[in-house]
C-alpha cells in the first residue's frame, strides 16, 4: 500500500510540481496540500498523511511554527524543501524534528525544480525509514540543552597535550544525524583531550554553515576540514560535503586531516568507513569510534577496522536512533564494543577520553 504524503508549500507551482514529481513514484500517493502551515494543521489532522514536504518561508504560519506544533502532537517524518536562499535556517529545521531536507535550485527559477526529482524521491525514501517519536524526543531533548557559554572562536583552546589513552574520536551519521551531533558535542568538555573528526552525509555547501553553527553552540572549536590540518585537542573537523576526510599519520606522532575527491565506487560521501578505517591506522588502540543513526551500512567496515587496531567502538541504540541503519549495522559486525543511547553516548566518550 503506498505511503501517504501531504505537500506543504506558499507556491501552488510549488504544489504542483512537487505532486506529480511524488505521485510518478509508485510507492507514494500524494492525499492532499496545503498552502501554509494552519492549512496543513488540518490536512494532517484529517488525512493522517505517513510523510511530509514542508517548505519553511509561508504566510501566516511558517514552516518552524508548524514543525513545533507537529512534533508536539502528530509527529511525522517530514522532508524540508527549501529555496537556497533559506539554507541556513535548514539546521533550525533539523533541531525541530524535521528528518532531512533538499534545496530547490533558486527561487527565481521555479521551472527548475523538476531539476530534484531524483534527490526528492530519494530522500522520501529514506525518511520513510525514520521514527517519528524518535524525532520528536530528539527535538524534546536539544530544546531543553543548556548552551554552552558564548566564547569567541579565537579564545577556544585546543592543542592541550592528551591526558588520557585515546587521542582522537571518529564519529560518523547521516539521517537524523545533525542534531544527534549537536547532543553528543555538547556533552563534550572544552578541554577535551583530544581532537575530533567527524563525517556527516550533507551536501556540498551546508557542512561549512554546520560546522559554524556547532561552534556557535558547543564548547569545543569547530569548523569544516580543509585539509592538511593538524588534528589536536579541542579541535572538531568536518568532513566537506563532496568530499572525503581521511586521517594520516606524519612524522613525530603528528597527525593530519586529508581530504579526497570520492572515486566512482563509493556510495555513500563523505564516507564514514574511510574516515574511521584511516583514523584507524593512524591512531591504532589511540581512537575512539561511533556511529550514529543513519540509513545504509556506511561505518560497518571501518568500525570492524578501528576494532581490529584496538581502539574503542561505540554504536548508538536502536531505541533513541532515528534510523536505525548504520548502527545495526555496525553492529552486526560483531566489532561494537559498547551500544549507547544518544544522550549517554556524549557523556561516555567524555569520560572515556578524559581518564588516565
Amino acid at each position: 500500500m503506498p505511503l501517504k504524503v501531504l505537500v506543504i508549500d506558499d507556491s501552488a507551482f510549488h504544489r504542483r510540481t512537487l505532486t506529480r514529481i511524488i505521485a510518478a513514484a509508485p510507492e507514494f500517493e500524494v492525499v492532499g496540500t496545503a498552502g501554509d502551515g494552519e492549512e496543513a494543521i488540518k490536512k494532517v489532522v484529517t488525512l493522517q498523511p505517513d510523510l511530509l514536504t514542508l517548505d519553511l518561508e509561508m504566510p501566516r504560519m511558517d514552516g518552524f511554527t508548524f514543525l513545533r506544533w507537529l512534533m508536539r502532537t502528530l509527529p511525522r517524518p517530514t522532508l524540508v524543501v527549501s529555496a537556497r536562499e533559506s539554507n541556513k535556517s535548514v539546521f533550525r529545521a533539523l533541531e525541530l524534528g524535521a528528518a532531512d531536507f533538499v534545496l530547490k535550485p533558486v527561487s527565481h527559477a521555479s521551472l527548475q525544480l523538476g531539476q530534484i526529482e531524483g534527490e526528492v524521491i530519494a530522500k522520501l525514501r529514506e525518511i520513510a525509514a525514520a521514527r517519528p517519536d524518535k524525532l520528536a524526543m530528539r527535538a524534546q531533548r536539544l530544546a531543553a540543552l543548556v548552551p554552552s557559554p558564548a566564547v569567541p572562536p579565537g579564545h577556544k583552546k585546543t592543542g592541550a597535550p592528551a591526558a588520557g589513552r585515546y587521542r582522537c574520536v571518529a564519529i560518523g551519521a547521516s539521517t537524523g544525524g545533525p542534531p544527534a551531533l549537536q547532543q553528543v558535542l555538547s556533552a563534550l568538555d572544552a578541554g577535551l583531550p583530544a581532537a575530533v573528526v567527524i563525517a556527516q552525509h550533507m551536501p556540498e555547501g551546508f557542512t561549512r554553515m554546520f560546522a559554524e553553527r556547532l561552534d556557535r553552540i558547543v564548547g569545543l572549536r569547530v569548523r569544516e576540514a580543509e585539509g592538511a590540518e593538524e588534528l589536536v585537542s579541542g579541535l572538531v573537523l568536518l568532513a566537506p560535503g563532496g568530499r572525503n576526510l581521511t586521517v594520516q599519520a606524519g612524522m613525530g606522532g603528528r597527525v593530519f586531516a586529508q581530504l579526497e575527491a570520492p572515486s566512482a565506487t563509493d556510495r555513500y560521501v563523505p564516507s564514514v568507513d574511510k574516515l574511521l578505517t584511516s583514523a584507524a591506522a593512524a591512531y591504532g588502540s589511540r581512537l575512539v569510534s561511533a556511529v550514529l543513526t543513519g540509513m545504509g551500512d556506511d561505518g560497518a567496515l571501518g568500525t570492524r577496522a578501528v576494532r581490529a587496531a584496538g581502539g574503542l567502538t561505540i554504536a548508538e541504540a536502536e531505541d533513541s536512533c532515528v534510523v536505525f541503519g548504520m548502527p545495526r549495522e555496525a553492529i552486526r559486525t560483531g566489532a561494537v564494543q559498547r551500544v549507547l543511547p544518544l544522550p549517554e553516548i556524549g557523556a561516555f566518550i567524555d569520560g572515556e577520553v578524559g581518564s588516565a
